[in-house]
C-alpha cells in the first residue's frame, strides 16, 4: 500500500537512500483516480527497493507547493533528495515503472 505522505512526515520520508516516487492527487481528479490503482500497484511491487507515497493536494499544501504542483496527477521521482523526472496527467504503467527502474 502506497504511504500516506503529509506535512508532517515528508522529511521522514526523504531521509531514505531508496528512490522515492510521490503521487499527487486529491479526491475530485478523475484522472487521479484512474492512476491510483498503478500507484498502489508500484507500492506492491517496489516495497523495499524505493518508497511510494501519496500527498493529497488538498490536505497538504505546504509540501505541494514545495514541489510547485500545479495540474494533478502529478506523479514526481526523487533520488538522493532531488526530484529527477515527473510526470504530470494519466499515463499507462510502462511508464511510471520505466522512470522507476532507471532510479533503480
Amino acid at each position: 500500500m502506497a504511504l500516506e505522505i503529509t506535512d508532517q512526515n515528508i522529511q521522514q520520508v526523504l531521509n531514505t537512500e531508496k528512490p522515492v516516487v510521490i503521487d499527487f492527487w486529491a479526491t475530485w481528479c478523475g484522472p487521479c483516480r484512474m492512476i491510483a490503482p498503478i500507484i498502489e500497484e508500484l507500492a506492491s511491487s517496489y516495497d523495499g527497493k524505493a518508497v511510494v507515497g501519496k500527498v493529497n493536494v488538498d490536505e497538504n499544501m505546504e509540501v505541494s507547493t514545495k514541489y510547485g504542483i500545479r495540474n494533478i496527477p502529478t506523479v514526481i521521482y526523487i533520488k538522493n533528495g532531488e526530484v529527477v523526472d515527473k510526470v504530470v496527467g494519466a499515463v499507462g504503467k510502462d511508464t511510471f515503472i520505466s522512470k522507476l527502474e532507471a532510479l533503480l
